[in-house]
């Protein structure tokens, strides 16, 4: 299932619906939130299927709350599910997070501790979604912004959980750069623990800061800005840790800019990528 190009894509936006049909500009694919196509039809669907008849499609999933202690909501699955089969996209991903308790959502998505009961939940949850799907799906590494008693680094539980569902891992190089700078860890050397083999999609996106009263910043991922240079050589470094590059996600969701502003940051990636790709070879032939 897993057909994206090892290119990079980019979030899609309404506001770029029209332009993207109309110049047609040269990025490896698409990205969709799902929640905002449930509905059956209208001028969303309208420019989707137009979409994405020319660009490979993923779909990131919000609100399966797979980090859930309730399990996963049957009937929005069935939705999801629907969704999927009308548009088959090439990759399908959710975040390790939860954010709906007792019948209610948040709009939040929301960390869990890293113990041996959360992996056994969410291992319990993918295996759900999975088989409602009929395929394997990606999870994303999220934002963290204090500390849990755990008895897993983040890296650690993520090989564990694709050990026992058999996900991949969507790297979220944002977050996992945000969370070390919450957490006063290095996210170089926070890198090595993750199952990079698994990892079958890069995401990487601007920042905010937030300042605290206590005088502390807290780093958020808003999506809003910029890839900053630190993510930018963190993406460096993974993609020479990694067997091979894979498809990476340029995502920008809030404060959204013009067009090109978010194509000139795919091509930065794309450039990366072909840089490395045109290293490994030459040090091989040589």
């Amino acid at each position: 299932m897993e057909k994206l190009p090892r290119r990079a894509g980019i979030s899609l936006q309404p506001q770029h619906y029209q332009e993207i049909l109309n110049s047609q500009p040269d990025i490896g694919w698409i990205e969709i939130h799902p929640e905002d196509y449930l509905g059956l039809g209208g001028a969303s669907h309208f420019y989707l299927e137009k979409i994405a008849a020319e660009y490979p499609l993923a779909m990131n999933c919000r609100s399966l709350s797979l980090g859930s202690a309730e399990s996963v909501n049957g009937k929005h699955l069935q939705d999801i599910a629907a969704l999927v089969e009308r548009y088959s996209p090439a990759q399908f991903s959710e975040h390790l997070a939860w954010n709906r308790w007792q019948g209610n959502y948040y709009r939040q998505m929301f960390p869990l501790p890293y113990t041996t009961e959360s992996l056994d939940q969410v291992s319990f949850n993918v295996r759900t979604v999975q088989n409602a799907l009929g395929r394997r799906i990606l999870l994303e590494n999220p934002t963290r912004f204090f500390s849990l008693e755990e008895e897993f680094s983040e890296g650690a539980f993520f090989a564990e959980l694709v050990r026992s569902s058999g996900c991949g891992l969507l790297l979220d190089l944002t977050s996992l750069y945000l969370s070390c700078l919450n957490l006063g860890l290095d996210p170089f050397k926070e890198l090595q623990q993750y199952p990079l083999a698994a990892v079958k999609e890069i995401q990487l996106s601007g920042h905010a800061l937030m300042p605290l009263d206590d005088d502390y910043i807290l780093s958020i991922d808003e999506h809003s800005a910029p890839i900053c240079k630190p993510v930018w050589q963190l993406y460096r470094e993974t993609l020479l840790q990694m067997p091979a590059p894979v498809a990476t996600l340029i995502e920008w969701d809030h404060k959204v800019p013009a067009l090109r502003t978010v194509l000139d940051q795919a091509s930065k990636a794309d450039q990366i990528m072909k840089e490395l790709e045109r290293k490994a070879v030459s040090e091989v032939t040589s």
